[in-house]
Parts: C-alpha cells; structure tokens; sequence
C-alpha cells in the first residue's frame, strides 16, 4: 500500500464502522440511510428519480430498505458532489467506481475536466464579486436614495462585469452618484 498525502482519508466526517458480518445484515429505512450516509431524504428520491441511484427494496407496508453497500454508494455520490461534479459525471464516476478494472487514468481524465471547469467558474465568480466591489465603491451608503447600485441593476444592458480587480469598466467613479 502507498503511503502519503494521496491515501488520506478526504472526508470531513467519521465513518462509522461495522464488524464484517454485522454490516452485510444491515437493512436501514430511509431516515437511517440519509443520517448514515450524509445525503437527505429527499436528496436520496431525487437520485433514484432521475435514474442515479437504483431504486430501494421496499418491505411489504413500501417503506424504503437500504444496504449498507447502498449507503456507501449514498456516501459517494455526496462526496462526488462536495466536489461540484455534475449528476452525469457522477454517473460515470459511479460506473469506473464500480468497474474493479477501470483504468485510474479515465478517473483522472474527467477530474481533470472537472478542474478546468470549476476554473471558469472561478474567473466568473471573481469577475462577479469584483463588480460589485466597485458598485460599493461608487455608493455612498448614507441617507441619500441615489444608489449607483440600484441604478447598474436597473439599467436596461446587462451590468459590465469588471474581467480584473482593477479594471474599470463600468463607468462609475467613486463617490460621483
């Protein structure tokens, strides 16, 4: 086995741990699979829903019966969400998890992918939070209602999202609204 930063366990919260033979028993309702595994009730019926997740044993009233191989799965769709990836990507994910004789580089190929994405939302997000830094920059904030905020949301063209922190591309100047 490798040791390293690369086998740390990732996970933010305890794992619960079974004896062997005390876990391939287990049967847990709905409830106890959502608590055990991180992922809510309704979360768990959304995944069976569109397909993700297979759809539980039910017992003869119809209550919902999981595994605990269930909720591990449960468990992975959750991390693989923690990480942003998209319900198809999990679905791949799921089936090269499932695949004992995937090959590790088709796992990194689409965390990779997955990468250059959150990288685009990123730059997004900080072109974002940038223009409206400058817009709070331009309000006074006092008791007056001229509010260059109020006003770029109002116009009728989008509002100009600043590309850099620097860059000016709004037309507003500080304390001129």
């Amino acid at each position: 086995a490798r040791d390293g930063p690369c086998t740390q366990q990732l996970s933010r919260e305890p794992v619960h741990h079974l004896e062997p033979a005390k876990r391939t028993q287990m049967s847990m309702n709905i409830g106890q699979a959502a608590k055990a595994s991180g992922v809510s009730a309704k979360m768990i019926r959304h995944y069976e829903s569109v397909g993700l997740f297979p759809e539980a044993a039910r017992t003869e009233s119809g209550y919902r019966q999981y595994t605990d191989k269930e909720v591990s799965t449960l468990r992975f769709v959750r991390q693989s969400r923690d990480l942003g990836f998209s319900i198809e990507q999990i679905r791949e994910l799921l089936g090269l998890w499932q695949n004992r004789k995937r090959p590790s580089r088709q796992v990194r190929a689409l965390a990779e992918a997955h990468i250059q994405e959150l990288d685009v939302k990123l730059k997004e997000l900080q072109s974002m939070k940038a223009t409206l830094e400058h817009l709070v920059r331009c309000c006074h904030g006092d008791d007056r209602p001229d509010c260059p905020i109020i006003e770029a949301l109002a116009q009728t063209e989008p509002v100009a999202v600043i590309e850099h922190a620097s860059a000016k591309t709004s037309g507003l100047r500080p304390g001129r609204h």
